[in-house]
């Protein structure tokens, strides 16, 4: 993290964060609060949504990810289950144990994984977290 790209790529991962958990929590809520659906099913509904949404523009837009798609997806989905696991966990925690309410227990166990997920997709996902060059990314983006 001492090069400045690198916390650009920081700053840029928890911006398609933002977007990711405010979906996430959006579909949530409405799964539970207008849909009646329990909170596990509606996580995993929820997880579904977030974790395209944060595929799509952490490939494009933070890594600037030039390899093969199928294969980074695949390798996305895996970190991303494995922090939804973690979620799941920390949500039922706090629902069972802790007594809070749906909805904010939900917005707590997004974040829990957040800084693991972000450095297995920055070296696992898409590479070695080396940004590509300007050239490269826009020929990847033009195929």
């Amino acid at each position: 993290m001492r090069q400045g790209h690198n916390w650009l790529q920081l700053a840029r991962y928890c911006t398609v964060g933002v977007t990711g958990y405010t979906l996430n929590v959006t579909v949530f809520a409405v799964c539970v609060e207008w849909l009646g659906i329990h909170h596990v099913v509606a996580a995993t509904i929820s997880f579904l949504f977030a974790v395209t949404n944060n595929f799509l523009w952490n490939r494009r837009w933070t890594f600037a990810a030039n390899g093969h798609a199928g294969f980074q997806a695949m390798r996305f989905l895996t970190v991303s289950l494995a922090a939804f696991l973690l979620g799941v966990a920390v949500l039922q925690l706090l629902i069972d144990v802790g007594g809070v309410a749906a909805v904010p227990s939900q917005a707590i166990a997004i974040a829990i994984p957040t800084p693991l997920s972000f450095l297995s997709n920055k070296f696992w996902t898409f590479g070695d977290g080396e940004p590509a060059e300007p050239a490269a990314a826009a020929e990847a983006s033009s195929s």
